[in-house]
C-alpha cells in the first residue's frame, strides 16, 4: 500500500505582513496590515487535522527561528539581540523584515520530492529549494534541510541532497513548480517540471514585469540528481503572460494528482503542444480538466487560488478540491466549481476550509503543505510525532495558544520579547515533534 502524504508547514510565531514577495499580488496588496499569528497556525492546525480525518496521511514540518540573527550579523549587525534589532529597523528595515519572515509556513517551495517508484535506486530523494529570488526567502535552504533530515532520518529510504547553487541560472522554487502524475501512487510515475524562464535557451519568451523565478537549468538538476528515467520526465515552460499577471508559481494555474491533471486554459506556453507531450508520456488513463479563460479569467483564478486547492484521492477513491473560502466568494469560481461537481466528472466534492491568514500574504492550501508518497515501510521510517492524529492536533493548538500573539504589526519587530517568546515557543516544539537540537539557537 502507498499514500500520498502531505506535511503542512505550521505558521511561525512571527506571521506578519511586510509585502516581500513582488509578483504576488496579495502580498503586496496586504502589506503593512496588522497580523494575527496565532489565528493563522490554528488555521493551519485545523486544515492538517480535517484532512487527517478524511484519511489521508498528515504531517507537520516546524517553522523556521526568526528573526534569523545569524543573516543579521552577516550583514554588518552586531552586538546583543535587542541592539541587532534595533539598528536593523532603524537602519536597514527591508533587511530586518526579510529576517523575520514566517514565509517557510509555504512548504510547497521547501522542497522538491521524488518517490521511491520514480528513482534508480529506490529511494525517496528531497532536494530543498534555494528560492533565490526572494532574500526572505533565500535565508531558508539550511534550515529546511535540516528539518527535512529530521523528519524523514532513515538512510534506508530517504536520501537528501544539498540545495543547488545559488546562482540565477539554477533558480530552484521547489514543489510549488512540480507535478507528478500516475495510475496508483507506488507505481512509477510522470513527473512534469514547470519553469519560468531558461539561462541557456534566449531565444524563448519570458515575463517582461513580474520575475519568472525558476528555471529550466534548475529542474533538470534536480531530475539528475533524483534519477530520474527521462521518458517519465517532461519539462514545460510556464506561460510567461501569466506570471505577468501574478501568477508566480506553477501550482496558481495548474494542480494535478494520480490520473488528473486541473489547469487553466493559460497555463503553459503553447499549451495545446504542451498537453500533447504529457498525454503521450504518460499513456492511456489520463484526466485533463482545462479550465475556460472565458469561465475563469486570470484574475479571478489568481484572488480566489482555485488552482492552489488541494486535489486529493480519498481512500474511496473519490477525487476531492480542499479549496480556500475564498473560491466561494468568487463568482466565477465558485460557478464554476458548482458545475464541476455537479457533472459526473471526476471531482466529486469541493471542500472549502478557511486559511484566511495564509492567503491575505499570498499562499494557499496548496502552497502550505509538502507531498511525499510512502509505502508502509517508508511510512513507518518517518518520525512518529510529526504525523498528526487528533491528539497531535490538541497537543500543537494549546501550544499555539500559549505562545502566539494574536496581533502582530511592523512595528513589533523591533521588540526584544517577541525573539524570545519565539526562540521559547521553537525550544518547546522540537520537544513536542522529537525534532532534536535543529535550530541555530539551541546549539
Amino acid at each position: 500500500m502507498h499514500y500520498e502524504a502531505n506535511f503542512d508547514g505550521l505558521v511561525g510565531p512571527t506571521h506578519n505582513y511586510a509585502g516581500l514577495s513582488f509578483g504576488n499580488i496579495a502580498s503586496g496588496s496586504n502589506a503593512n496590515a496588522v497580523a494575527n499569528p496565532r489565528a493563522a497556525a490554528l488555521q493551519g492546525l485545523d486544515k492538517m487535522l480535517a484532512l487527517q480525518q478524511m484519511g489521508l496521511v498528515q504531517g507537520v514540518l516546524p517553522p523556521q527561528s526568526r528573526p534569523d540573527l545569524d543573516t543579521l550579523r552577516q550583514l554588518g549587525f552586531s552586538g546583543q539581540p535587542g541592539q541587532i534589532l534595533d539598528a536593523a529597523y532603524r537602519q536597514a528595515p527591508e533587511l530586518l523584515l526579510a529576517c523575520y519572515s514566517a514565509s517557510s509556513m509555504w512548504s510547497a517551495n521547501a522542497a522538491t520530492v521524488s518517490p521511491s517508484a520514480d528513482s534508480a535506486d529506490g529511494k525517496i530523494h528531497f532536494t530543498p529549494a534555494n528560492l533565490i529570488n526572494k532574500l526572505h526567502r533565500a535565508i531558508e535552504p539550511v534550515q529546511t534541510q535540516r528539518t527535512l533530515q529530521a523528519v524523514f532520518s532513515d538512510p534506508d529510504h530517504f536520501v537528501h541532497h544539498q540545495p543547488l547553487p545559488s546562482h540565477p541560472t539554477l533558480g530552484d522554487e521547489g514543489a510549488a513548480n512540480h507535478t507528478r502524475l500516475c495510475r496508483q501512487y507506488g507505481e512509477a510515475g510522470l513527473q512534469l517540471f514547470v519553469y519560468g524562464r531558461s539561462e541557456c535557451r534566449k531565444d524563448e519568451l519570458e515575463p517582461v514585469h513580474f520575475p519568472a523565478r525558476h528555471t529550466l537549468e534548475a529542474s533538470q538538476a534536480v531530475a539528475r540528481l533524483h534519477q530520474l528515467a527521462p521518458e517519465r520526465t517532461l519539462f514545460l515552460q510556464q506561460n510567461p503572460a501569466v506570471i505577468d499577471q501574478g501568477v508566480f508559481h506553477n501550482d496558481v494555474i495548474a494542480v494535478g494528482n494520480r490520473e488528473l491533471l486541473l489547469c487553466h486554459q493559460q497555463a503553459f506556453f503553447e499549451q495545446a503542444n504542451a498537453l500533447d507531450r504529457i498525454h503521450q508520456a504518460f499513456g492511456e488513463g489520463l484526466t485533463v480538466l482545462e479550465v475556460p479563460t472565458e469561465a475563469v479569467s486570470i484574475d479571478s483564478a489568481v484572488q480566489s487560488y482555485l488552482f492552489n486547492t488541494q486535489l486529493l484521492t480519498l481512500p474511496d477513491g473519490r477525487h476531492v478540491l480542499v479549496a480556500p473560502t475564498e473560491c466561494q466568494d468568487n463568482t466565477e469560481v465558485n460557478t464554476y466549481l458548482r458545475e464541476l461537481t455537479g457533472s459526473t466528472g471526476p471531482i466529486a466534492e469541493v471542500i472549502y476550509l478557511d486559511v484566511k491568514q495564509s492567503m491575505q500574504n499570498g499562499g494557499g492550501p496548496a502552497c502550505l503543505r509538502l507531498r511525499v508518497v510512502l509505502s508502509e515501510r517508508e511510512r513507518a521510517a518517518v518520525n512518529p510525532e510529526c504525523l498528526i492524529d487528533p491528539a497531535k492536533h490538541q497537543q500543537l493548538t494549546q501550544w499555539v495558544q500559549r505562545y502566539y500573539r494574536d496581533q502582530l504589526s511592523l512595528d513589533d519587530l523591533r521588540d526584544p520579547a517577541l525573539l524570545d517568546e519565539s526562540q521559547s515557543a521553537l525550544d518547546q516544539l522540537t520537544q513536542l515533534l522529537s525534532l532534536g537540537s535543529i535550530y541555530p539557537f539551541q546549539r
